[in-house]
């Protein structure tokens, strides 16, 4: 697989000259998105599987979830804190008082409790449970949505193969502007600057789409054998596209009920949880939600009796509607955060960072359900069995899908890299 750039255009020149193109000669504004291969051979010469899910929905808790507070809790240990543990309908299985939905579905749950990681700075440490690989400057790695779009092409003919949700995600590294998911800054807002002005009627639309065609001509003759040149320029006519679309509804959470945006809750998360249902139903095929308030250095016990439930009732209600409508059997649908928190309560009635053990879970389509995989020590200080590093998790998700965990992409330097960075897939987590 050639993934060759080569380099006769400035792209940074060319991404400013396209922004210009936009907002100038068109009127409008959009995000970036575009199609990518339908499949790819596998090291072996054959085709990507299909795999058991189709879509996944991943929620991201930035700034790092506390796994005592939440997944993992030590009742009757010092270092419990003031977090009450509650039982699930697993036997055995306790959660966090903060989780009282999730408790009642926890045989739904994969629950992984030996999750590690090698970074307690958030930036780096976001970075490589995003894309499995360590942050350095002087390549950028694709985030799993952007790899996934590489691997497995789109579903919709018109809308984006994957959107993030409320800020903060990777890009799509050296796969190029084409490969990176789109950016929704807050859900009840959508895909935002999609129509053209008032004054601009379609015809004159169209007029301007041909005049800036031929401000480009000579450029592009230049740059005809450029690849990043190509990508934008895919971009670009997928972006019109969709412009002039009906799935652009999609992106807007109003068409629901008000009795239905009331279900979901009016936090972010739930809010955010709706969109990707509607975006999950429309054809997107990677949809992140992202929310940051779990970095609680400072009073860990009132930030998380306000996050906690609002986290457990998004994704309840979500996995309720996906069931209903059959979309569960081929959607996958991921909890992941940076890294955990230490067991020691802090000055401040917090918690401070810690990589040693955290907890992550997985739900639908491609997962064996009603388990916990992997167990920490009794103050969940350290991991005592079954370690998952942030390349197993991914390299886990990308088997969902039917991604071989030693497919290589190679970068424009002329390195291979895997989803999962040498990791395997977990078995025992695969239906």
């Amino acid at each position: 697989m050639d993934m060759s750039y080569l380099r006769q255009v400035d792209p940074v020149s060319r991404r400013n000259l396209m922004k210009v193109a936009a907002q100038g000669i068109l009127g409008v504004s959009f995000l970036s998105f575009s199609g990518s291969l339908t499949a790819a051979a596998d090291p072996k010469g054959g085709k990507v599987k299909p795999g058991k899910a189709k879509q996944v929905i991943y929620f991201y808790l930035s700034g790092a979830m506390s796994h005592l507070d939440s997944f993992d809790p030590k009742p009757g240990t010092e270092v419990q804190g003031e977090t009450k543990v509650i039982d699930t309908n697993l036997t055995g299985v306790k959660f966090s008082e903060y989780f009282p939905e999730m408790s009642k579905m926890a045989d739904q749950l994969a629950i992984i409790r030996s999750m590690n990681t090698q970074t307690g700075d958030h930036e780096q440490a976001r970075y490589l449970v995003r894309t499995s690989q360590k942050q350095i400057a002087s390549i950028k790695h694709p985030t799993m949505a952007s790899w996934v779009q590489k691997v497995k092409g789109q579903i919709s003919p018109t809308l984006p193969p994957s959107v993030q949700i409320g800020g903060g995600g990777e890009g799509p590294g050296y796969l190029g502007a084409q490969y990176a998911p789109v950016p929704i800054a807050a859900p009840e807002r959508g895909l935002e600057n999609t129509k053209s002005p008032d004054y601009l009627a379609e015809n004159q639309f169209d007029r301007r789409m041909k005049l800036s065609a031929a401000f480009d001509r000579q450029f592009k003759s230049k740059a005809s054998k450029s690849t990043p040149i190509q990508n934008y320029d895919t971009l670009y006519e997928d972006a019109i596209k969709l412009l002039k679309s009906d799935e652009l509804k999609a992106f807007d959470i109003t068409q629901e009920s008000q009795e239905t945006r009331n279900r979901y809750g009016k936090s972010r998360f739930g809010q955010g949880a709706l969109l990707a249902k509607r975006l999950i139903e429309h054809g997107v095929q990677f949809v992140e939600i992202s929310g940051g308030n779990w970095d609680m250095h400072n009073d860990l016990n009132d930030r998380f009796a306000v996050s906690g439930p609002e986290l457990d009732h998004a994704f309840t209600t979500l996995m309720a509607d996906l069931k209903a409508s059959g979309l569960l059997e081929t959607t996958l649908v991921v909890i992941g955060t940076e890294f955990g928190r230490k067991p020691q309560i802090n000055q401040n009635a917090g918690r401070d960072h810690h990589p040693a053990a955290f907890s992550c879970v997985l739900a639908g389509a491609g997962i064996k359900v009603g388990q916990v995989y992997g167990t920490t020590d009794d103050k969940g200080f350290y991991v005592e069995e079954d370690g998952v590093e942030p390349g197993g998790f991914n390299a886990t998700i990308a088997a969902t899908l039917g991604i071989p965990h030693d497919l290589e992409i190679i970068s424009p330097e002329g390195r291979p890299f895997t989803i999962g960075n040498a990791e395997k897939p977990i078995e025992k987590l695969l239906a």
